[in-house]
């Protein structure tokens, strides 16, 4: 798929550049404001009461990696033991590169979207085998590059934040509210004030798009496209956000049911 591949290296080298370009010249704040306790109830007023961990003894390179987390399946995030605090515009480069072309879980995701196609036979015109799985792929991968740099450009424009981070507040249903609101909500540039989640969407809407019109066959409705998109985004973004509030706890789970097999001595339950 020439065309798709030139237009996608193209199109990457361009968004390294000017990124790398904005974050050179743009500052954003570095401190938050102090946060409004009649604002967004129990979870603000956990970001206020929570006791944060001395960060006195930390090293400005281990501050900067706890804002920067990405996780190979539920992409940026931050702890819930971690300060939210507003990325620099260096930081907001380094978190796109890491999500867009470091991390391998945006290859798995990749990968999986592309199954799913050869599954489908979507579109009808690349059928199948090796070489329809690989142009479903390079077209995935392509559209998820032009998603995340849309995305990461536009939050970056505007200063709001492109993270997640984890509840502080206690409880199922807090935290599930939580992470469900936070894929339609995100926070200003102080990391306080609640704005409309609208970056994603455009990111995904804007990818399907250009994709529609750069390379996809059978001349697909570039609108349809973007709206299809869009809707996709609500049920994914929601699932991600609900794996990066409760992978931590099904993890510890796991470890914790492992250290107790170890430590159970054999024949114990042997009479």
């Amino acid at each position: 798929m020439p065309k798709s591949a030139a237009i996608l290296i193209a199109f990457s080298l361009f968004v390294l550049g000017a990124t790398s370009a904005f974050a050179q010249t743009v500052a954003l704040p570095a401190d938050p404001q102090t946060a409004n306790t009649s604002g967004d109830q129990q979870q603000t007023a956990g970001r206020q009461t929570t006791k944060q961990p001395n960060t006195s003894q930390q090293t400005a390179g281990q501050k900067e990696k706890q804002q920067i987390n990405v996780n190979w399946l539920y992409g940026s995030f931050v702890p819930k033991d971690v300060p939210l605090v507003p990325l620099t515009p260096h930081q907001r480069f380094k978190l796109y590169v890491r999500q867009t072309y470091i991390s391998w879980g945006i290859y798995l995701k990749t990968g999986l979207f592309a199954l799913n196609g050869q599954r489908t036979n979507s579109p009808p015109e690349w059928d199948g085998g090796a070489s329809g799985f690989g142009k479903r792929a390079l077209s995935y991968q392509g559209q998820f590059i032009i998603q995340n740099s849309i995305t990461s450009a536009a939050n970056a424009v505007v200063g709001w934040e492109p993270r997640y981070e984890r509840c502080r507040c206690e409880g199922f249903k807090a935290r599930t509210w939580h992470a469900v609101k936070r894929n339609f909500v995100t926070y200003d540039s102080t990391d306080t004030a609640l704005r409309p989640q609208l970056m994603p969407y455009l990111g995904a809407s804007g990818a399907a798009a250009i994709a529609a019109v750069a390379w996809l066959p059978g001349n697909p409705s570039p609108g349809i496209k973007a709206y299809q998109a869009a809707i996709t985004q609500v049920f994914v973004g929601v699932g991600v956000d609900l794996l990066a509030e409760y992978a931590p706890d099904v993890l510890r789970l796991i470890h914790k049911d492992k250290d107790k097999a170890k430590n159970k001595k054999p024949g114990a339950d042997q009479h």
